[in-house]
C-alpha cells in the first residue's frame, strides 16, 4: 500500500514538473500566480479578483509619513491608497519604517479613523483603512498578507 501511495505521489509530482517544463519550452509562463509589481499590475489583479466590484481611480493623495504620493483606488466605496516607488528596494525601505500595529510610520504617530492595513508587493505599498473583511480579503489574495496594521 505504501509503495502505491509513493507511486501516485511520484506521478503527481512528475506531471507537475512536465507541465512546467513544457510551458517553459513553449515560452508560456509556468502555472503559477503572477506577483503584483507596480500600480498597473495591482489594478489588473484587483479587477480580476473583484469581478463584480466597481473600481475607479480617484486621483492622488499626499501622506506626511511616506515619501511618494498615493494613487487612490475606490473599490465598491472603499479606498485603497497605492504608493508606488522607483524600485522595490525603495518600497522595502519605506515599509520597514511602519510599526507592526500601523500606529506609527517613522517618527509620525497616527490616529486612524478606522483599522489600518498595510500591504506590500514589488515596488508598491498599499494602505487600506477600514474593517470590511471582503476588502482585506481581496487585498490579501492580490498582494499577500498585510505586513503591518490591525488584525481587524
Amino acid at each position: 500500500m505504501r509503495s502505491l501511495i509513493c507511486a501516485l505521489v511520484f506521478v503527481g509530482l512528475s506531471s507537475t514538473i512536465v507541465a512546467t517544463a513544457c510551458a517553459l519550452q513553449t515560452g508560456e509562463a509556468p502555472p503559477k500566480t503572477q506577483q503584483v509589481l507596480d500600480y498597473h499590475s495591482f489594478l489588473d489583479k484587483m479587477r480580476a479578483e473583484t469581478k463584480q466590484a466597481e473600481i475607479s481611480e480617484q486621483g492622488d493623495l499626499s501622506q506626511p509619513f511616506f515619501s511618494v504620493k498615493a494613487k487612490v483606488v475606490r473599490v465598491n466605496g472603499n479606498d485603497a491608497q497605492v504608493f508606488e516607488y522607483e524600485s522595490q528596494a525603495a518600497a522595502d525601505a519605506e515599509a520597514r519604517r511602519v510599526s507592526s500595529d500601523g500606529a506609527s510610520v517613522g517618527t509620525t504617530m497616527i490616529t486612524w479613523v478606522s483599522a489600518p492595513h498595510f500591504y506590500k508587493s514589488g515596488k508598491i505599498i498599499v494602505l487600506y483603512i477600514g474593517k470590511e473583511k471582503w476588502m482585506s480579503g481581496a487585498l490579501t489574495r492580490v498582494l499577500g498578507p498585510q505586513f503591518a496594521g490591525s488584525a481587524d
